[in-house]
């Protein structure tokens, strides 16, 4: 499959997302080991073992064209607080052309929750979807039990399009080789222009805290 390449961060305000690499693992270990306590439903590795194997498998599927990961970097001191990644890239048949992403494997450190990093880099990474890689429509989904994660989704400005049930595997400790039900949520392209305004006025309101 075709990969998605992207050499150059995306940069705003508050967060810059790097392209994931090796040189990250040491990083994330130490993002990822203050309070666990928001990571129930989500995958996040935990020491330096899980990390690096956490990061050889997102660099695996980035080069076989599945997945586009990367670090999330608070501008303010320069620290690495956390993944996101492109994932479950769809194409048309006839032509390869990409037409649908999901932006998931995004969770943040402790100290960088509730601090509008989550929200910039949506925008940043819609932007990218929409407005360089042409796609029709952007995925989000959580477990459907984690209501935290889908109240910060709705509040992104995504449509809820209802619960897929045994959808795709649990990410919640405990609960390896067992299925989850999944809330699923979209933007369109159409809807793109008015989202990006307001995820924009959000951010210079300080309304960013999710």
């Amino acid at each position: 499959m075709e990969t998605v390449g992207i050499a150059s961060p995306l940069e705003g305000r508050i967060v810059r997302l790097d392209p994931l690499s090796e040189a990250h693992v040491e990083a994330l270990a130490e993002a990822s080991a203050g309070d666990r306590s928001t990571y129930g439903f989500t995958t996040v590795p935990n020491g330096l073992e899980e990390t690096r194997a956490y990061v050889e498998t997102a660099l695996a599927d980035r080069d076989a064209g599945e997945g586009v990961p990367f670090v999330q970097i608070r501008k303010s001191d320069g620290r690495v607080v956390g993944t996101t990644r492109f994932t479950h890239l769809r194409r048309h048949e006839l032509d390869n052309r990409l037409y649908a992403v999901e932006i998931g494997w995004t969770w943040l450190a402790a100290d960088a929750q509730r601090s509008g990093i989550n929200v910039e880099a949506k925008l940043l990474l819609m932007g990218y979807a929409f407005d360089v890689l042409g796609v029709s429509r952007v995925d989000l989904k959580t477990d459907a039990r984690n209501s935290r994660s889908r109240t910060a989704i709705g509040a992104l400005g995504a449509t809820f399009e209802g619960i897929l049930r045994n959808w795709n595997s649990s990410h919640a400790r405990g609960e390896e080789g067992m299925l989850r039900d999944s809330a699923m949520f979209s933007f369109i392209a159409s809807e793109w222009p008015e989202v990006r305004r307001g995820l924009a006025k959000r951010l210079e309101s300080g309304g960013g805290s999710s």
